[in-house]
């Protein structure tokens, strides 16, 4: 398997295909790169280098108790594109990994950076605050640590639902997107996912994507009911100085997955420009 070692001695696991262009993608929670399979397949065969990893505590990477919020996950993100000397990359980013492409670039800035896209993505706050009412009240994500914490592996099986739109009138369910959720989510380790809950609910990223300051595509569901999009999509292209919000009428969370056709011509039209 191909890994960095991060200054603290975790291992971080990645993929990195092809030649060209450089997209680099960050997936959400619970998942790992593979959640990121329909559109690194397409854009390698379009010509493009493709890089992702496995957030630590997810997937094939390292599972330390230490570390496991969004400061460390940006700086292993840098760390990724140091090691393989990513150049003018556009930045992918799907739900908590939408929080930690715009924490890298708040961190890191945009010196290896030209583009980047938040897809279905939580910043900027997920939580409902007196300074952000519309947010998600707390007991939600309580709830997410009760069943991570109780009986994980069942409740990914009954997250998938929700994520991918399946309880929706007409939708057409796919048993084995449903397993191949399950299969990411326990393949991490429920230290650092559970710590994750965090920073994808509670973490502000406000002041991250006012240092944005390359052209941004956002994608979002308007029947995401993960992470919602008044919450969540249409706040930040308030934000974003130079972003445009592409609305998905009907659109699931698990967009990419379960419309990944539409997903990835708008991620090639918007690499190409």
């Amino acid at each position: 398997m191909s890994t960095i070692k991060t200054k603290d001695g975790t291992e971080i696991f990645y993929k990195d295909w092809g030649s060209g262009k450089t997209v680099v993608f960050s997936h959400g929670w619970p998942l790992d790169a593979d959640a990121w399979d329909s559109q690194m397949l397409f854009l390698v065969q379009k010509g493009f280098r493709v890089i992702a990893h496995d957030r630590r505590g997810h997937g094939r990477s390292g599972q330390p108790a230490q570390g496991n919020d969004m400061n460390t996950y940006a700086d292993d993100l840098a760390a990724v594109m140091d090691a393989l000397d990513v150049k003018d990359a556009m930045l992918v980013g799907h739900s908590t990994g939408g929080g930690e492409v715009a924490h890298y670039i708040g961190r890191h800035g945009t010196g290896r950076v030209s583009k980047a896209v938040l897809i279905g993505a939580v910043p900027p706050l997920m939580l409902k605050t007196e300074g952000n009412p519309g947010g998600v009240p707390k007991d939600v994500f309580d709830g997410i640590r009760t069943g991570v914490a109780s009986d994980r592996s069942q409740f990914y099986k009954d997250l998938a639902i929700p994520f991918f739109g399946y309880n929706r009138d007409g939708a057409k369910q796919s048993q084995g997107v449903i397993d191949s959720f399950w299969a990411q989510g326990m393949l991490g380790g429920i230290v650092g996912q559970y710590a994750c809950i965090r920073e994808f609910s509670e973490v502000d990223y406000t002041e991250d994507l006012k240092k944005i300051d390359v052209p941004t595509l956002i994608l979002h569901g308007d029947d995401d009911q993960i992470v919602p999009i008044d919450t969540a999509g249409r706040m930040s292209a308030k934000i974003v100085s130079n972003a445009t919000l592409k609305v998905y009428p009907g659109g699931a969370h698990g967009m990419c997955v379960v419309e990944a056709d539409k997903v990835n011509a708008d991620l090639l039209e918007f690499a190409s420009k």
